[in-house]
């Protein structure tokens, strides 16, 4: 089994930016996190993070052919992207939309989330942990698709 992590516009500079909306880890700790709790979930996983809508929406078209499952933060994208939308709409695997902050206790514009009814699920508000929820959920609707079931 493998997990595709997707991470949108911005998301390369945490740890620097804003802290104290998304913390002071970086991207690159999330990563090894994330690759230390996919060994011990016996899954595999890769990574992409990209600040270009083009580039992400060609990853979800792409990830059913070698993914189980995608983890996605989709950044600013979140709140208007009806192509990331319509691309994730468009792939047979579940996809686990992920946030670093809580977008429902922020500014009325980032309330919205515009991938939301098309993913298979939400994790908001738990910081960097947010992203090994995700994995964890992301297992485990890869294994009930799989096996023809849902959660």
């Amino acid at each position: 089994m493998k997990i595709l992590v997707m991470n949108g516009p911005n998301l390369n500079l945490l740890g620097r930016r804003e802290p104290g909306v998304y913390g002071t880890g970086s991207l690159e700790e999330i990563n090894a996190s994330l690759q230390e709790l996919a060994r011990v979930l016996g899954v595999g996983i890769e990574f992409v993070q990209s600040n270009h809508e083009g580039a992400l929406i060609d990853s979800l078209h792409s990830s059913g052919a070698e993914y189980d499952a995608v983890i996605f933060n989709p950044g600013a994208f979140t709140h208007y992207s009806y192509a990331l939308r319509d691309a994730v709409a468009a792939i047979a695997i579940p996809v686990v939309e992920v946030h670093i902050s809580n977008i429902h206790a922020r500014d009325e514009f980032r309330r919205l989330s515009v991938i939301a009814p098309v993913a298979a699920g939400q994790i908001s508000g738990f910081g960097a942990m947010g992203y090994q929820l995700a994995l964890r959920a992301a297992v485990e609707l890869a294994r009930a698709h799989q096996a023809g079931k849902s959660l």
